[in-house]
């Protein structure tokens, strides 16, 4: 079985042209990095976190994230962490994955080792119609053309059934056991703010307001400190969506001695449309 796109057409491009065209675009976005990644492949990163909304608003962040992968060294395994929006558990998918620019594989035995060492089980019907790991392939995909066929990667769905620990640890031990090298997409937008969203803890000086709030949490993901990261969305009720599969990249870059965390770019959806009474705040951070 494959898994079939449930948002393209809609959350971007549906056809080859379009879509490459569209992610063009987004790197040359008033809010993107502007230009396209250099060929060469000299950086060391262990990953990102990148916004997974629509392109015409978080694709321009993405850009920024996607660079950094493409201009660093191809990694064995693109380890994908996303969220379920409709609540399912804790996961993973071994199916292979379908986007416009053609098939992603899966690295069944990375995976297959992962549910081994954790309580981790695959579950496709959870990814089958969850968005937050798919809209980070077609750019995964354009950055690595020259390694599409090596391109290999793992979705996992992370939600708060299991400890944010126990899932960092399960992938330290199958980083250790299978030696291979990895980069890990972490999948989360930042700040809900409106009616629409259940969350307005400030009603005047949004803008302002939005960018403090998300500034803070960031504060804690540059300390890789997931406990108070979550702890912080707790106390304010700050919205971050991927708040689980972050705390889990947090405590796996620990695990790994990662050195550096930096925020590449933030804006929110109201920076695009000068609208913010209704607004998601996006970041692309990359961990080295």
């Amino acid at each position: 079985m494959i898994r079939k796109p449930i948002v393209s057409g809609q959350f971007y491009e549906a056809s080859f042209k379009g879509l490459e065209e569209q992610i063009k675009q987004c790197f040359f976005h008033e809010q993107g990095p502007g230009d396209l990644p250099v060929k060469k492949r000299v950086k060391n990163i262990l990953g990102i976190i990148s916004p997974h909304a629509g392109y015409t608003f978080s694709g321009a962040g993405a850009a920024w994230g996607f660079k950094e992968i493409a201009e660093s060294k191809f990694a064995d395994v693109y380890i994908m962490l996303g969220l379920s929006h409709s609540g399912f558990r804790s996961c993973i998918s071994l199916q292979d994955w379908e986007t416009p620019f053609g098939l992603v594989k899966v690295d069944t035995s990375f995976g297959e080792r992962l549910v081994r060492n954790s309580r981790l089980k695959e579950e496709e019907f959870a990814h089958a119609h969850e968005h937050s790991i798919e809209v980070q392939l077609p750019f995964l995909q354009f950055v690595n053309k020259d390694y599409l066929e090596k391109l290999r990667i793992l979705p996992i769905i992370v939600s708060p059934d299991l400890k944010y620990q126990e899932i960092a640890e399960g992938l330290k031990k199958t980083i250790d056991e299978m030696k291979k090298s990895i980069c890990i997409i972490t999948s989360s937008d930042f700040t809900h703010y409106g009616v629409n969203y259940g969350y307005l803890p400030f009603t005047d000086n949004m803008k302002e307001n939005m960018y403090k709030l998300d500034k803070d949490a960031i504060g804690y993901i540059k300390k890789m400190d997931a406990f108070h990261f979550l702890e912080f969305t707790e106390r304010t009720g700050a919205t971050i969506c991927g708040k689980y599969p972050i705390a889990v990249m947090l405590e796996l870059c620990k695990l790994l001695n990662v050195k550096n965390v930096k925020l590449l770019h933030y804006y929110t959806s109201g920076d695009i449309i000068n609208d913010y009474s209704s607004a998601v705040g996006y970041a692309s951070i990359v961990f080295e």
